[in-house]
């Protein structure tokens, strides 16, 4: 039986990637919730989706609250890479997913 995907991820499945990107240089902790997605590398067929919010009140870390799921791993890719010397050669690397934030 399959583990069915939490619906959080299905909300928050993949960041902004090649769009616009407003990053916020410091937020204000009177009353906010900052949110903070990674998406790890955990084995050849497995990657880890990670979810923190951090809910700010009146400058103060009023609660912390971590998500984690195991998502399938995208595969392998294949890029040029060039060392310090100039040489180049086609090396395989980790797919990353894209992760893309719809909020309301």
């Amino acid at each position: 039986m399959k583990k069915p995907i939490p619906f959080l991820f299905l909300l928050i499945f993949v960041f902004i990637s090649g769009c616009d990107e407003n990053e916020v240089q410091q937020i204000s902790k009177e009353g906010a919730v900052e949110t903070i997605m990674n998406v790890d590398h955990l084995d050849q067929t497995h990657d880890i989706i990670i979810t923190t919010h951090k809910v700010w009140i009146k400058n103060q870390l009023a609660k912390t609250i971590i998500y984690k799921d195991t998502i399938p791993s995208l595969g392998l890719t294949s890029q040029e890479a060039e060392n310090s010397d100039g040489d180049t050669k086609t090396v395989s690397l980790k797919k990353d997913y894209e992760v893309y934030i719809t909020v309301k």
